[in-house]
């Protein structure tokens, strides 16, 4: 029997999230988010996810922003029991590197081994600059992380003493409970690619509406051509996709590009679902605009067809 592709959804944690394109936008605080996180895991989806972001400064756009993402991932994992728990992505400029690994395995502990820890180099400058992080080499940095992020969470003592990051001697004590953390990196450009191909369980791109986007093609392809470089079987990669869904009954941005948010009945959702199994994706992360309780139990319905017609395919 072929083994369906997980679900999972983003939880509203900026401002806006929860609101429906034409109003006021509004940020929800823990005890709707919980709320949201709670109802998911009881409908059925598979997993639970967090943006990291500080600010949005994006021209032509009011200013946002989202709770820090690492508190309200672990104050989830306290509240929920079964769904994976991820980062989309924890950007590794914003914290010590084994500070950040210390952090993750906290978060694996608290959620009894559900934590999948999603890290990328970032992008947005604004908020680099409005909280005082260095943007340029970025993708310098980034590999120095991972060089002490990776061993750290096996259980290993690490010292680098890198161009922009140091560890000395560096341990997580108490000792990771699993040492097997997932590790997902989001990559586009090929020294990420490399980087994902050489440590990632997981690698994400985003964000479309179809597996057909000219774009999403590229990108597995590039991934796939880095694990082959790296000497590694593309199939042990597996292919994580954002997905940008809309429940019916709400309107699109008036900014928005034709066909970049995927919106249908919950039928035509599972028929969606199956495209991007089919296009090889284990996992879809799901950003619903807006995500609300009624949006949430359209996403599960899907999923729910979904995965009936995997399991009614002849094997």
């Amino acid at each position: 029997m072929t083994r369906p592709t997980k679900i999972g959804v983003v939880l509203p944690h900026g401002e806006g999230d929860a609101t429906p394109a034409g109003t006021s936008p509004t940020t929800l605080g823990w005890p709707a988010i919980r709320s949201i996180a709670e109802r998911a895991e009881a409908a059925g989806l598979d997993s639970l996810w967090v943006f990291d972001h500080l600010l949005v400064r994006m021209e032509d756009e009011p200013e946002s922003g989202l709770h820090e993402a690492l508190t309200i991932l672990t104050a989830t994992a306290a509240v929920t029991e079964r769904a994976e728990l991820g980062v989309l992505v924890a950007c590794t400029s914003f914290r010590n590197p084994a500070l950040l690994a210390k952090m993750a395995a906290t978060m694996d502990e608290v959620s009894g081994g559900r934590l999948i820890l999603g890290i990328g180099c970032g992008w947005h400058e604004p908020e680099y600059e409005a909280f005082g992080y260095e943007f340029a080499h970025r993708v310098s940095r980034f590999e120095e992380s991972l060089d002490i992020i990776r061993p750290l969470l096996r259980g290993e003592t690490v010292s680098l003493e890198g161009d922009w990051v140091q560890a000395r001697d560096a341990v997580l004590r108490p000792p990771p409970a699993r040492l097997d953390i997932p590790l997902l990196i989001a990559s586009k450009g090929p020294r990420m690619m490399r980087l994902a191909a050489r440590d990632a369980q997981s690698w994400n791109t985003a964000w479309y509406a179809a597996p057909d986007h000219e774009r999403f093609v590229s990108r597995v392809a590039g991934i796939r051509a880095a694990c082959e470089a790296a000497g590694r079987d593309p199939s042990t990669m597996e292919i994580t996709v954002g997905f940008s869904a809309r429940a019916p009954g709400h309107a699109g941005h008036d900014d928005e590009a034709p066909g970049a948010t995927f919106s249908g009945s919950a039928n035509e959702l599972a028929e969606r679902l199956a495209d991007w199994q089919a296009a090889g994706v284990g996992h879809v992360i799901t950003a619903l605009d807006p995500c609300t309780p009624e949006a949430i139990e359209w996403l599960a319905a899907g999923a729910v067809g979904y995965r009936g017609s995997v399991r009614a395919r002849p094997t």
